[in-house]
């Protein structure tokens, strides 16, 4: 017959514990009967199971210890059955009975195991958080400095011939919607003798645009044919030149075109060596439907007007008759109260107005 379960220490536990024991709060030290086996082998023999510091220690009838179990390695045999089984952990062959009547001893015990359970480090856990944190950089580099980089990366090695490509890729999609830009024999030399004088790339007059001018890759500028025939001096549509220019410098037009196409498209002009129908489409689509996105500071403006000796005062009232509003240029005018050759001659002037048919 089993000893009756006889507690010999039920005093409160106080102040800070510092490990998982601190799950078994209510006592101190608690002592139940089981039968305990050392070997499959070996005769059950009943025993006195007590809780330590931080052993399972098991005695015989004699208070003699028998051997002691870690606290941190006890394994239940039958999770949720009685009588409740333990053995050592890796030894499921030293096993430990507590009958049903011990309750407090097996609640005790279960206890200690999940507060033990919980204390111990969740390698798995850490692992796939680890995994979690390298995805989360991964893809915060990937939508932050990936989309730059490739379009910086790209910038720096298209050359000047895929540049001037594009540029004229674009203004083929412009002419679906303006028309085809306009030429004449006199117009069209005289227009590259203004081009020339201005020291600017190719500039390209279409009949019926948006906006009074723009700047594509490849320095390519853009004008719309009113404005070389709604004003009467060749000043006024080389100020859109020029300060085309001055906007192409400050805002490159390939990184403009890379920013609007996107990352899928920037990686497809790194690799190929082209930007696709669909996506050039779109960008001219853009180029005409919104407003000019940046202006040039002012002092660029004058000093590249300066450059080409030509007056701002015909610009800045063609852009405000009132002057309001680009009264820095007017006021600012590098030459003001100076001789300036003609840009063209009248009739070239003439030839180059009726470019588009008149």
């Amino acid at each position: 017959m089993l000893i009756p379960q006889r507690v010999v220490e039920w005093r409160k536990l106080t102040g800070p514990q510092q490990n998982p024991m601190t799950a078994l709060t209510k006592y101190a030290r608690l002592e139940a009967t089981g039968l305990w086996r050392a070997t499959p082998e070996a005769q059950r023999r009943e025993v006195i199971v007590s809780i330590g510091d931080a052993t399972l220690v098991i005695s015989d009838l004699k208070d003699q210890a028998l051997t002691h179990w870690s606290l941190a390695a006890i394994e239940r045999a039958n999770a949720g059955q009685l009588p409740a089984l333990y053995h050592p952990d890796g030894d499921p062959g030293e096993t430990l009975e507590l009958p049903d009547d011990e309750t407090q001893m097996i609640e005790a015990i279960e206890k200690l195991r999940r507060a033990i359970n919980r204390s111990r480090p969740k390698p798995g856990r850490l692992r796939w958080m680890g995994m979690a944190a390298s995805v989360a950089v991964v893809a915060a580099l990937a939508v932050f400095w990936m989309p730059g980089a490739l379009r910086d990366h790209a910038i720096k090695v298209v050359p000047d011939v895929k540049r001037t490509s594009l540029g004229t890729a674009l203004l083929k999609r412009l002419e679906r919607v303006s028309g085809p830009a306009c030429e004449s024999a006199g117009g069209s030399a005289a227009l590259s003798r203004l081009s020339k004088r201005l020291e600017v790339g190719r500039v390209a007059i279409l009949p019926d645009m948006t906006r009074p001018s723009l700047h594509l890759p490849g320095r390519l500028i853009v004008l719309d044919r009113a404005v070389l025939e709604d004003h009467e001096e060749p000043d006024v549509a080389a100020g859109y030149v020029l300060t085309e220019d001055v906007l192409r410098v400050e805002h490159d037009p390939l990184r403009a075109l890379l920013e609007a196409v996107g990352l899928r498209e920037n990686f497809r002009l790194l690799t190929t060596g082209d930007i696709s129908s669909e996506a050039l489409d779109a960008y001219a689509e853009q180029l005409l439907l919104r407003p000019a996105a940046n202006k040039p500071q002012v002092d660029m403006q004058l000093a590249r007007f300066a450059k080409a000796e030509l007056r701002s005062t015909p610009y800045g009232y063609a852009r405000d008759i009132t002057g309001e509003t680009t009264l820095p240029l007017i006021e600012g005018d590098p030459m003001s109260g100076k001789l300036t050759a003609p840009l063209l001659s009248d009739a070239d002037w003439l030839r180059l107005q009726n470019i588009c048919g008149g």
